[in-house]
C-alpha cells in the first residue's frame, strides 16, 4: 500500500506562507507585552509561534516489563528514556519550524507533558525570533531608573 504525500500545490501555499513571515507578515505568539518589548529592545523581530510534538508509546512488552519493576522501590529507566527521548524529539521539531521561518532562535519556549495511559505525549511552543541588523546598530533603549 502507497501513501501518498502533500500535493505540489499545498508545498506551494506552505512557501508562500513561510516568505511572507520572512518579510512581517502576520503571526501567533505567546509572549506577553512586555516580553515583546523586551525581545524588540535587544534587536530581535518575532517572526512566528513555533511548535513541536511527539507522542512515544512503552508498548505492550515495555508496560508489563516496567509495571512490574514498579512494584520494587527505584527508578523506571525504561519510561525515564522514554521522557528524554520525547522531549528532545519535540524540541528538534519546534527547532525546526523556526528555522523554517528564517529564525535564529527561539523565545519563551514552554513544554507540556500530558499522560495518557502508557502513552505520552510531549509538546513543545515557542516563538521564533530573527536578529533585526537595524536594531543593533541602534543599541538598546531600554533603561532602569532607581530612587535614591
Amino acid at each position: 500500500m502507497r501513501v501518498a504525500g502533500p500535493k505540489v500545490s499545498d508545498l506551494r501555499d506552505v512557501e508562500r506562507e513561510i516568505e511572507s513571515n520572512r518579510h512581517g507578515g502576520p503571526f501567533t505568539s505567546d509572549l506577553t507585552g512586555q516580553e515583546f518589548w523586551l525581545v524588540m529592545d535587544r534587536g530581535y523581530v518575532p517572526v512566528g509561534f513555533v511548535l513541536g510534538n511527539s507522542v512515544f508509546s512503552m508498548g505492550v512488552s515495555g508496560g508489563i516489563a516496567t509495571a512490574l519493576r514498579g512494584l520494587a522501590r527505584g527508578e523506571l529507566k525504561e519510561y525515564t528514556q522514554l521522557m528524554y527521548d520525547a522531549r528532545e524529539l519535540a524540541l528538534a521539531r519546534m527547532k525546526r519550524e523556526a528555522e523554517n521561518l528564517g529564525a535564529d532562535g527561539i523565545v519563551g519556549v514552554n513544554l507540556e507533558i500530558s499522560h495518557h495511559g502508557d502513552i505520552m505525549e510531549v509538546t513543545a511552543t515557542g516563538t521564533a525570533v530573527r536578529k533585526d541588523p537595524e536594531a543593533a546598530k541602534s543599541g538598546s533603549a531600554a533603561q532602569v531608573v532607581l530612587p535614591v
